[in-house]
């Protein structure tokens, strides 16, 4: 299944992506700092909702972003069997 990292509302304005701190394709953990936004010299890191693969980054650093966009797709790790 396929899980969203979407921007929350921060009650910060003009918010750009500062660093991913992950790259495509690592395996995450719920929880863990995965990209730093930026705004008017304030950094904030958000961690990943679930566990997972980051299977796509939708936005580059240094681009401008906005409250409720979908920064990034992790995808459930398959299942062993």
């Amino acid at each position: 299944m396929r899980h969203k990292l979407i921007l929350p509302d921060l009650g910060l304005p003009h918010v750009t992506v500062s660093v991913w701190l992950v790259d495509r394709g690592a395996k995450i953990a719920a929880g863990e700092r995965i990209v730093e936004v930026l705004s008017d010299g304030v950094t904030v890191d958000l961690p990943a909702p679930v566990s997972g693969v980051l299977i796509k980054q939708l936005v580059s650093e240094d681009d401008p972003i906005v409250i409720g966009q979908v920064l990034a797709w992790i995808e459930d790790e398959p299942k062993a069997e």
